[in-house]
């Protein structure tokens, strides 16, 4: 028996939730990079890139070709970008909508706080 698919997807956006994951697809996303480029990129030690792109490659969002002693990766299908373009795209919104809350928080007069409210020297009572 198949896995459902809200699991498969799951695990699909698991293997997504990685910054130094996210930041090599981007990079991909505008071109084919050799591992070199990407280590220059992504500022990580050698061996912890290998981990990311091997998990990208299980997943099959990347593959890999070897030209010489350099290695070169791209993704497997375009659509890998426009998701990222996607998630850009909502997380503008979101941003946006939380710039604008804070605008309207700090547009409120601030009340006076009961220690501010009373009299010098007087006993503070609060409610």
């Amino acid at each position: 028996m198949s896995a459902p698919l809200y699991q498969l997807k799951a695990e699909f956006f698991k293997t997504l939730g990685h910054p130094v994951r996210i930041r090599v697809l981007e990079l991909l996303s505008e071109r084919e990079h050799g591992v070199a480029e990407m280590l220059r990129d992504t500022g990580v030690e050698p061996a912890y890139l290998s981990q990311q792109l091997a998990v990208l490659r299980r997943a099959n969002l990347v593959v890999a070709r070897r030209e010489g002693t350099a290695v070169y990766y791209v993704l497997t299908t375009p659509q890998v970008a426009e998701l990222l373009w996607t998630a850009r795209t909502i997380l503008s919104g979101v941003l946006a909508g939380q710039a604008e809350l804070l605008a309207d928080l700090r547009a409120v007069p601030r009340a006076r706080t009961a220690r501010e409210a009373a009299p010098e020297g007087e006993p503070v009572v609060l409610p």
